[in-house]
């Protein structure tokens, strides 16, 4: 029987074959449409009728061209008898045909059939009509081509096909199946462009896959879990309106009822990813504020600490890659427990909840060391270390009082990772901009490095560099040399052109956490910033950055940052000849006084009529962000008086003394906290005793009585001394 099967097979190839040559001698020979389109048909019956190779769809292609196709495309009227779509049906099998050929399915003449191709699947159609169908099965096969080719997905975006396939899976249409693939592997490789262009389209496949999703009780919940993630971009502000929020409404639901329920890693993983993929686009608002909500996101974030550490915990370290993509989502999972459980204002999360969920997350980061702790040198470059890195500076963000010897133990790890990573990135930058970082100076073309680890590992590092222990082990890992050099960096960033590839926000971020990072540095080991050299650059980069960022209101906090640590340095490195009263030092000191002289003004009291001490408007928005940086700017500044014998005269020149005393004389003393009163008195103090002119100032402007006013009882013994 089988061997019966075969030969009729063989038989019916060789039938086909033969048949196809005497078609492309006809049309090659050919002298009328008559016969050309006789032939054409055999062709393409041929065609449909099963594979052929590539030599014979080139014979083909060079006895057709796309010219006969062409004109059975824009043919309207099919003869007497014969089906309404007769001739684009030829063509489009025709087509269909070339687009095999990956050469053929880039040229011009197919691309330029991209909206033809769309108005068909677009346009109504009876699912009974066979001829119907076989030209839209042409039609997809022919988007599929173009779609991999190398100009396909720009021209099917750009040609509207992102929504004529929308509407062909929202409304069940013929072939809808092949729709939603060519819009998995669309979104995949041009998400940005297919929202920009069809997102009133892909929101109602979302809603439609989000409605499914919701009702499904079968295996289609599972396999949806894999499309969804597709359609849900961070671009969307799917809680900004009605149809969004029902998208929303279903997809939490359908989570809930597949992680309430008992399941094989193999169905509870994509829901993870799905859930992660929602949180990473929303943050927490995809979860219902309410008790059940609540109940749901203590449980989501619990599932993705179970998963790492089954994952980083009980599998071998080569094992894990298989798991790389759901133990990424279920860091995002955690990172959303982690804001969480920080949050006081309208807290999602009840105390119990919170303290159960802290517990539980540290133990999956022990498993996160614990796996760090095995990278090797050749795992460096690995996205899933880099993710590892980030979800744990998130947790050292916020918590350092737990794992505190297992967080020492990786400190090593985490140093000699960022170094590398940085090192990478200085490799790809240019000499002219690395000279330029080393210099402290402006950069045409600013570029940042693909993974900034250090990024993540600033607001850690800024808690342990507090820490006896830890900050030991940073300082013999070479981390002060590292963050001066990712500070250069980092200010070349901000500094250069606007075009730059980072935001100038997380920018900012970046140099503020450094600054603090530095300050407890300076603080807690003077002795090394006397004697590492990477100290020296970064004053001299202080000392150039602040005069050029002060004039930028809207970075007012990043500005008290470097003025309060470039007058610490300056303290510790007072003897350094870059200090001795050169133009940058100079110009340094006074943008300094600018910042420090400019935060108080007096304002009239609505109550008593009365002038009181307040913070200037320009510094009111941030000034709970500054306060302390400016108290500890102020008591720096009083420390340089004495140790640079130019100062007072640059005080002087800028007014600020005499402005300060008339400040003090108009408002009321009670309207002067004591703290406030104390930061001036020691700037005013060291004045009066290094100057003999500012000491003059003080008196002539009643420094006298104005010390006996507001309790200043240093500066009145200072004054009546002389």
């Amino acid at each position: 029987m089988t061997s019966h099967s075969g030969a009729a097979s063989e038989a019916s190839e060789s039938t086909r074959n033969v048949t196809l040559e005497r078609c492309l001698c006809v049309l090659r020979d050919a002298k009328h449409d008559s016969e050309q389109f006789a032939a054409l048909l055999l062709v393409t019956k041929a065609v449909r009728a099963g594979d052929i190779d590539s030599r014979t769809r080139r014979r083909i292609f060079d006895a057709v061209g796309f010219t006969f196709p062409n004109r059975l495309l824009a043919s309207r009227e099919p003869p007497a008898g014969c089906p309404e779509h007769m001739f684009q049906g030829l063509g489009l099998t025709l087509l269909a045909c070339f687009c095999t050929d990956p050469e053929l399915a880039s040229h011009s003449q197919i691309l330029n059939k991209i909206p033809t191709f769309n108005n068909i699947l677009a346009s109504p159609s009876d699912p009974d009509d066979m001829s119907v169908s076989s030209m839209i099965d042409d039609v997809y096969q022919c988007l599929g081509a173009v779609m991999g080719t190398p100009r396909g997905p720009k021209e099917l975006v750009s040609q509207g096909t992102v929504s004529a396939l929308c509407q062909a899976y929202v409304n069940h249409s013929y072939g809808c199946d092949h729709a939603l693939e060519l819009l998995l592997g669309l979104l995949a490789t041009a998400e940005t462009k297919c929202w920009q262009r069809a997102a009133p389209d892909l929101m109602a496949v979302l809603s439609k896959l989000s409605e499914e999703f919701h009702q499904a009780e079968d295996m289609t919940k599972f396999q949806l879990c894999d499309v969804l993630p597709h359609f849900v971009s961070p671009m969307l502000l799917l809680t900004r309106d009605r149809q969004g929020s029902e998208c929303l409404c279903n997809l939490y639901r359908g989570l809930v009822s597949i992680l309430s329920s008992k399941l094989s890693q193999s169905q509870r993983d994509p829901a993870l990813k799905l859930a992660a993929c929602l949180t990473q686009a929303c943050g927490s608002e995809w979860i219902p504020t309410e008790r059940a909500g609540s109940k749901f996101l203590a449980l989501l974030v619990n599932l993705a600490c179970v998963e790492v550490r089954l994952s980083l915990e009980e599998l071998d370290p080569a094992d894990v890659d298989g798991k790389q993509e759901v133990v990424t989502g279920c860091y995002t999972l955690i990172e959303l427990g982690i804001l969480e459980c920080m949050k006081e204002e309208k807290p999602r999360l009840r105390e119990t909840q919170k303290m159960q969920l802290v517990r539980i997350m540290e133990e999956a980061f022990g498993a996160v060391i614990h796996y760090l702790r095995q990278v090797g040198e050749e795992k460096l470059k690995d996205p899933f270390i880099f993710a590892s890195v980030r979800i744990l500076g998130a947790w050292l963000a916020e918590e350092t009082s737990s794992l505190k010897q297992e967080i020492c133990d990786l400190l090593p790890f985490l140093i000699h990772y960022a170094k590398t990573l940085f090192q990478e990135g200085d490799k790809a930058r240019s000499p002219s901009q690395h000279a330029a970082e080393l210099a402290g100076l402006d950069s045409p073309q600013g570029s940042v490095w693909p993974r900034d680890a250090l990024r993540f590992l600033l607001p850690g590092l800024c808690h342990l560099t507090a820490e006896d222990r830890p900050r030991e082990i940073l300082i013999s890992e070479g981390a002060p040399a590292l963050l001066c050099q990712y500070f250069l960096h980092q200010w070349v960033l901000l500094a250069s052109d606007p075009q730059i590839s980072a935001p100038p926000d997380s920018i900012e971020i970046s140099l503020q956490t450094t600054c603090g990072v530095f300050l407890n540095l300076v603080v807690t080991a003077p002795d090394l910033v006397r004697r590492d050299r990477c100290f020296s650059s970064l004053m001299d980069a202080l000392l150039k950055s602040l005069p050029a960022l002060l004039p930028r209101r809207d970075r007012l906090v990043l500005a008290a940052n470097v003025t309060t640590l470039g007058l610490m340095m300056a303290r510790i490195l007072d003897t350094s000849p870059g200090l001795q009263g050169t133009p940058p030092t100079k110009n340094f000191f006074e943008a300094a006084i600018c910042f420090l002289s400019q935060a108080h003004t007096a304002r009239v009291d609505p109550a008593s009529q009365c002038l009181v001490m307040a913070v200037s408007p320009a510094y009111e928005a941030a000034w709970a962000d500054l306060s302390e940086l400016w108290f500890l700017g102020m008591q720096a500044f009083a420390s340089c008086v004495p140790l640079f014998p130019w100062l007072p005269q640059t005080v002087l020149r800028s007014r600020w003394l005499d402005d300060l005393l008339r400040l003090l004389g108009q408002v009321t003393p009670v309207s002067v906290d004591f703290e406030l009163v104390t930061a001036l008195q020691g700037v005013l103090l060291e004045l009066a005793r290094a100057n003999q002119q500012c000491r003059e100032v003080i008196v002539l402007q009643q420094g006298k009585e104005l010390a006996n006013h507001y309790g200043m009882a240093a500066l009145e013994q200072c004054l009546c001394e002389w």
